[in-house]
């Protein structure tokens, strides 16, 4: 990597990382929460069909509680993405900067919470639990990851309970105003929400999403998910399958931990392996329009096997070869790279 291309990518590492962030602090009924700085920082090299693509990036997290039943919480996403250029000169590109959610949130009980502001679209579950790098078993982007990722600007009901000793649902619904004002601030006008059911005996959850969109087409996409941990086994599993005008497909992913392995424990332990197939069908949308929503420019199969190696809470090194399938041609996807989670209280917990 060229030293130019280095110092812009420290540099935005460094500046970044002071940056606020949050999330949710774990506190007794005694102590009075305090705000909580997190997020993650991650760097890849990301190789399709040959073109070599550098990627840093910082993700910080803000979570701000105000008393008992109020909650600030936002997610901001800082990302370099660096591509050689094609005369073979050095590697360029730009910083991308998101603002991915900015909401306020009223703990009404606890059954129910009001959110108005922007938030992540309640669609599928991939963009809410997996999205984060230090989270997510393989760095590739889902196929269909358009199709169910976004950010809403308006309001939005949600939360859970019991249904009965053997299941338990949680449900959020949401509305959502026009925002074009600035590109990385956008919202379409729409409605819509998301179901599940958890059964806690089988550890699985399922659930369907539904939107509407209110302006333009004013078409209808729907989705659905399942997640699943193995209850003797180091073993997670998730899926989705979403449909719109776009385009629809599907994916599965496993992640298993090699803590029973029974040899070389002190480093097998360390050590997860994740895979996942995943397929997309093209829609009503032209191919340029797709590939300008991020969705594959025809219909595409894809497999991908990755390793990651926690190399202590946090901090993990991750490598994975896929290959893809498509009429506009076959191609190798290569990543590796390494993610850093980072927590940080701002300030001390006080007894009320």
């Amino acid at each position: 990597m060229p030293g130019c291309v280095w110092r812009r990518a420290g540099r935005m590492l460094l500046t970044l990382c002071l940056m606020p962030a949050l999330l949710h602090a774990q506190t007794s009924s005694s102590d009075r929460p305090v705000p909580i700085l997190t997020g993650s920082v991650g760097y890849f090299t990301f190789v399709t069909a040959g073109q070599t693509e550098l990627d840093a990036q910082v993700n910080p997290v803000l979570l701000l509680p105000l008393g008992d039943h109020w909650l600030v919480e936002s997610r901001a996403e800082f990302e370099g993405a660096f591509v050689r250029a094609p005369a073979g000169g050095s590697f360029g590109g730009r910083v991308s900067k998101n603002l991915d959610y900015l909401q306020v949130d009223y703990i009404a009980n606890p059954y129910v919470t009001v959110t108005t502001g922007r938030f992540l679209t309640p669609f599928g579950i991939f963009t809410e639990r997996l999205y984060p790098i230090w989270i997510r078993s393989l760095q590739q982007d889902p196929l269909i990851y358009s199709l169910s990722t976004g950010s809403s600007d308006g309001m939005m009901l949600r939360g859970g309970f019991p249904v009965d000793a053997k299941a338990h649902l949680n449900y959020a619904v949401y509305v959502s105003a026009v925002s074009t004002g600035h590109n990385n601030l956008e919202s379409d006008r729409n409605v819509g929400g998301r179901v599940g059911v958890f059964l806690p005996d089988p550890r699985v959850e399922v659930g369907v999403s539904w939107q509407k969109l209110l302006q333009d087409a004013r078409s209808n996409a729907f989705g659905f998910y399942f997640a699943w941990q193995a209850q003797r086994l180091p073993l997670n599993m998730h899926g989705e399958y979403a449909r719109s005008n776009q385009g629809s497909g599907y994916w599965v992913d496993g992640a298993y931990r090699l803590s029973q392995a029974p040899f070389w424990q002190w480093a097998m332990r360390r050590i997860e392996v994740a895979g996942r197939a995943e397929q997309f069908f093209g829609g009503q949308i032209s191919s340029d329009e797709a590939q300008a929503l991020g969705l594959p420019g025809a219909s595409t199969r894809e497999g991908e096997f990755g390793i990651n190696y926690y190399l202590h809470d946090g901090l993990k090194a991750a490598a994975s070869y896929g290959r893809q399938f498509s009429s506009e041609g076959n191609s190798n996807l290569w990543t590796v790279g390494i993610a850093y989670r980072f927590a940080l209280p701002l300030g001390r917990a006080e007894q009320q």
